[in-house]
């Protein structure tokens, strides 16, 4: 194939993209060109389905530091494991991509995007999403796309398509929204507590961008898409379904009937192992492939019956399998201060769904440094999401987080960063760990909620309380159902995973995963609706625990105060080689950290020692003016003078013949180490050098004397 370009705007930035040239041997590749930002998206597919109960899809978002002209930090001097920021990306785009393949699709398919060059303003995530579906689009891989995706800010009230780094800033929306060009499929956002409408408006605003770029890609598919390969899509008999329907769907429909969630289980898991024992004997005398696929199609019948029954129960016959209503949520507590040595923490529970939460305060300095290739380089508000195997009563492994633990936490804080108070009002680096003990759907919404409750009770000032909840969908095509506070199985046999995190006055986060190809305008209106209502009951719960943030910190927290001091004097305080910043650290044991702009933090448990420390930096950083006057110390003796502290590292010298008023032949005939002193500064030279004479000051005590004496005479 020759090179194709095609070529197109979007959000005001050309838009560009390379077919036929890169990448050949992949299925499909396509390299995205947006601004001066570029991404090769390359797309694999194996020749036989795999044996697995799911579709092996996988997204690669590789970042290359060459992008934006840095060679990696550390040792090894090249890229490692994948960023925090990759790895969310690769979430983003996994997400509106893999329910537009087929169901029973097991072939397995790689994505894999390579950013290779950044422009800040033309985000490389969006291009790569665009890359992904283009790249599946053209191949030969059966894909019922194309998607695309875009961000969405609003600025003044006005909605900015794939806003630049300096409208996001003033921006109070930040919206990565994907979708076909008929509905929306994934959401991801944050935002300043603003209200259900303005959202909607955002998402709309957003999807009508998406159609533009969606007949762009299918313009590319007429020109260059290649044939869709023969597949073969995992069937069941459908005999041998209504049969195993017809004997197990009563018993199955009690199962899920149970109201507590370890006994439904159970429960459930019975009726699935009584149908494969009805089929173990003639699988048991059938031959090896054929009894392999024949056990395969019952496991998979009984796991259908179960997502059967529960999706008519609900869209039918409006029943949930744990017996609340439709918008009902499950019983809710709360509790703070259960770690007496932590700085704050926040214990929260609804239903079978809780997350401890801990909050730690640290100094400015102890900031996350970020290496990527955003423009974020350090962030002082860190939200982490732990899910041990314990909390839904299951071993497994243990080890670092993975992308759903990563994904949950940067969820959390998005949430929760809109209310985090400014660096001048709360100079503390604030680090949330949830720890979810027990879990039977959105635990993620669950650790918003605790992290709120921990963020009070270390008395973080924060601007409002912020609560989450999961709404959930099912839909047969004709009728839905919308779900407020989603249990684990409404989530796993469901269509739609809604999490709305906010304030009384708005919305801070938002997350939308469906496994359909879309929802309307008219369910996420409903389903935005629904969602404020619960957390309305929410946030009356957390505000019932606690009302507002404790007026003092925890005696275990540090103790932080702000000074500043004019970056010109910066170098005094830090010394040569870091010797006079050390010292003071070494005679405080106060943590001390400067920016560039002179703002310096200052942090202990004891108070006393903050005070001392700040009091040796203020005379540090002294101005001195000629006509001042200061009490010092004699530290040292010469032939010619005597040198006198008059400030912390600011000594001058008071020549022998500005010692006293009349002529002395040695300075120890007046003056001694250690003697304090009262002088005037007189001259400071251009090197910076300090004269000082105490014979002025005896001179104004002669004139005062003088002054009070005529005064008695009159």
């Amino acid at each position: 194939m020759t090179k194709q370009v095609f070529e197109t705007t979007w959000g005001g930035r050309s838009l560009q993209v390379e077919v036929g040239q890169l990448a050949k041997q992949a299925n499909g590749a396509v390299l995205v060109r947006y601004g001066e930002t570029v991404v090769l998206s390359a797309v694999v597919a194996s020749k036989e389905a795999k044996g697995a109960d799911f579709f092996p899809l996988t997204i690669n978002y590789e970042e290359k530091m060459y992008a934006i002209g840095k060679i990696p930090g550390g040792f090894i001097k090249r890229e490692g494991r994948p960023s925090t920021d990759a790895t969310l990306t690769a979430r983003l785009i996994d997400r509106p991509i893999r329910p537009m393949f087929a169901e029973g699709f097991r072939n397995e398919v790689q994505v894999t995007n390579t950013v290779m060059s950044v422009e800040q303003d033309c985000s490389p995530a969006m291009a790569a999403m665009l890359g992904s579906s283009l790249a599946l689009t053209i191949s030969d891989i059966p894909f019922d796309g194309p998607i695309a995706g875009v961000e969405v800010g609003r600025v003044n009230g006005e909605y900015i398509l794939n806003p630049t780094v300096e409208q996001n800033e003033q921006s109070d929306i930040d919206l990565t929204v994907a979708g076909t060009d008929d509905a929306i499929n994934m959401v991801e956002s944050g935002a300043k507590e603003v209200t259900e409408a303005d959202m909607l408006g955002a998402l709309m605003f957003g999807h009508s961008a998406i159609q533009e770029i969606v007949a762009f890609e299918e313009e590319v598919k007429a020109s260059c898409g290649k044939e869709k390969m023969d597949i073969s899509l995992l069937q069941v008999d459908e005999e041998l379904q209504k049969a195993i329907y017809d004997a197990y769907y009563q018993t199955m429909k009690t199962a899920v009937l149970t109201e507590e969630k370890l006994a439904r289980e159970d429960e459930i898991e019975h009726v699935k192992t009584a149908v494969k024992e009805a089929y173990a004997e003639q699988i048991a005398e059938l031959e090896d492939e054929t009894a392999t696929y024949l056990a395969q199609e019952v496991d998979q019948i009984a796991e259908d019956l179960e997502k059967d029954v529960v999706r008519e129960l609900i869209t039918i016959d409006k029943i949930r399998p744990d017996g609340r209503k439709v918008d009902e949520i499950r019983s809710l507590s709360s509790e703070v201060g259960l770690l007496p040595r932590s700085h704050g923490s926040g214990l929260f529970t609804r239903g079978q769904t809780q997350a401890l939460s801990v909050c730690t305060l640290a100094p400015l300095g102890e900031h996350q440094v970020i290496d990527g290739l955003g423009v974020e380089e350090s962030k002082r508000f860190i939200h982490h999401y732990n899910f041990p195997k314990f909390s839904v009563g299951a071993t497994g492994r243990a080890g670092s987080p993975g992308r759903r633990e990563i994904g949950h936490g940067a969820l959390g804080e998005r949430a929760l960063s809109q209310i985090i108070p400014s660096e001048e009002t709360f100079p503390y680096t604030i680090r949330l760990v949830a720890e979810v003990l027990e879990s039977n759907g959105s635990s993620s919404q669950a650790s918003i909620c605790a992290g709120t409750l921990a963020l009070m009770d270390a008395g973080v000032p924060i601007k409002a309380p912020v609560a989450g909840i999961a709404m959930g969908l099912v839909s047969d095509g004709e009728n839905y159902t919308i779900l407020t506070d989603i249990q684990g199985m409404e989530d796993h046999l469901g269509d739609m995973d809604f999490k709305v995190a906010g304030t009384k006055d708005g919305i801070t986060a938002l997350q939308m995963d469906i496994k359909i190809q879309g929802i309307t305008e008219q369910i996420l209106r409903e389903a935005l609706a629904q969602a404020k209502q619960a957390r309305m009951e929410i946030l009356q719960e957390l505000t019932t625990t606690i009302a507002q943030p404790r007026e003092e910190l925890s005696d275990y927290a540090p103790k932080i105060e702000m000074i500043s001091i004019d970056p010109e004097k910066i170098k005094d305080v830090i010394g040569k080689g870091g010797d006079v910043i050390n010292g003071i650290i070494d005679e405080t044991g106060v943590k001390i950290d400067i920016d560039q702009e002179g703002n310096v933090s200052l942090a202990s448990s004891d108070a006393e020692m903050i005070q001392k420390a700040a009091s040796i930096i203020k005379d540090l950083t002294k101005e001195i003016k000629v006509g001042e006057v200061y009490t010092g110390k004699v530290v040292r003796i010469e032939k010619f003078g005597a040198f006198v502290n008059i400030a912390k590292g600011k000594d001058g010298l008071v020549h022998i013949s500005q010692i006293a008023n009349e002529r002395i032949n040695k300075v120890e005939d007046v003056l001694h180490v250690g003697d304090e002193v009262l002088v005037k500064v007189t001259e400071i030279d251009k090197q910076g050098r300090i004269n000082l004479s105490r014979k002025a000051m005896l001179k104004d005590e002669e004139s005062d004397d003088k002054s009070e004496s005529n005064n008695a005479k009159k």
